[in-house]
């Protein structure tokens, strides 16, 4: 399980320029301990374990179902953190669940103020979910609650006042099966836990969708390997009644050597070597997606609410748009050279989920809980879980690019 994805990850950091882990759990948060706090929840047998930085938004950094020695599995960008230094657009700590907010792009974005262009050079994260510490309200053994008040203005210039709770906590195995509504096998490692996510309109205005709106936006960075496809399973249909049935313009068109899409599940190739992104819509998105890392048999769900009725999710493209609410709910991410010949940012891929736009009234709130499941173990006993959950076995799953 170790040695293939341990290789890569000593990999990055060497050709980040700085010493990087040994891929380990308790390597990575060995190196984020030379250059931030980490609060590390684990269960009682210490074999399930998370890593989250205070610091940086109460990201989780990375987690582990094998103690200390097990591998870590979160993407972690060790040359910029190593580096000391703040990007003045965005700073790719990494993490495998990272509090956003969007829109990103369009009328209502906040990445763009006032006057500004849809172009990089005037893109710019927020800091509050960029650079910003949160306060840590409590913490125990297998939970850590953060908070923290925030202002934003958005290319409109409507102005936000907002208060964001997070609370991030390490479920049980008995939890887990109840969550997913499947059995574990004994023989299988797991760890388990979940974002729990709030906004607050803590403003005298109300928020309103002629003057834009706010979301919250969870993206996970994940290590993949040669031979990791992400899983959605989607709503089957006709076009003319749920839209099209998977939007890849973010990036352009993703060959189909890299994306097949079915009837009612796509497969997307995950190597972190071609870049591409995917999003789902309200009416053809579930409540769960997934990967498998087939080289170290690593099964991953994500799994997130999508309140029943929901239509209106911020549109995060660059550009003043038609239909700023005509968003998607899921998305993936794979890493790839943005030039030809370049060389790729991590490499990582990525499962985003997002809440529904919210219009609050002072004092209202929305919430979003992004659950996270990573397995490994015997592949008969993973498979029965694939099956259960995203209705797709893993020989069909590594038979869809020959993995």
């Amino acid at each position: 399980m170790r040695r293939v994805l341990a290789i890569s990850v000593v990999a990055m950091g060497m050709l980040g320029g700085c010493a990087a882990s040994d891929g380990t759990f308790g390597g990575d948060v060995a190196f984020l301990e030379k250059h931030t706090d980490v609060i590390v929840l684990s269960d009682a047998a210490g074999r399930a374990k998370v890593a989250v930085a205070p610091a940086w938004q109460g990201r989780v950094m990375t987690s582990t179902p094998g103690g200390d020695g097990g591998l870590s599995l979160g993407w972690i960008y060790y040359k910029h953190i190593a580096s000391g230094k703040i990007d003045s657009h965005m700073n790719a700590f990494g993490g495998e669940d990272r509090f956003w907010m969007g829109p990103e792009g369009g009328q209502y974005a906040i990445f763009f103020q006032p006057g500004a262009k849809f172009v990089f050079a005037d893109w710019q994260t927020p800091a509050v979910i960029d650079t910003e510490a949160y306060d840590v309200v409590s913490k125990s053994p297998a939970e850590v609650r953060f908070r923290k008040a925030a202002k934003l203005t958005n290319h409109s210039g409507t102005k936000f006042d907002l208060r964001i709770d997070r609370a991030v906590r390490l479920l049980s195995r008995e939890r887990a099966a109840r969550e997913l509504g499947a059995a574990i096998d004994p023989g299988v490692q797991a760890v388990v836990y979940e974002s729990d996510n709030q906004i607050t309109n803590t403003g005298k205005e109300a928020w309103k969708k002629e003057s834009g709106l706010l979301s919250i936006w969870i993206l996970s960075m994940y290590n993949p390997s040669p031979r990791t496809t992400v899983v959605i399973p989607f709503v089957p249909g006709p076009q003319e009644q749920l839209g099209r049935k998977v939007n890849d313009a973010y990036f352009g068109e993703i060959s189909p050597d890299r994306l097949i899409v079915k009837d009612d599940r796509l497969f997307f190739r995950c190597d972190g070597k071609s870049r591409g992104k995917i999003g789902l819509s309200p009416k053809r998105a579930k409540s769960i997606a997934g990967s498998y890392d087939a080289a170290n048999r690593i099964l991953t769900l994500v799994q997130y609410n999508k309140p029943a009725g929901a239509t209106d999710y911020v549109n995060s493209m660059w550009e003043l748009q038609k239909h700023p609410y005509a968003g998607d709910v899921v998305n993936s991410y794979n890493d790839g050279p943005t030039t030809p010949g370049g060389k790729p940012l991590g490499p990582f891929y990525e499962l985003e989920s997002s809440s529904p736009a919210a219009a609050l009234k002072p004092g209202e709130s929305i919430r979003h809980i992004h659950r996270t499941f990573h397995f490994h173990g015997p592949e008969a006993a993973l498979d029965a879980i694939a099956r259960k959950t995203l209705g797709v076995g893993l020989e069909e799953t590594r038979a869809a690019f020959g993995t």
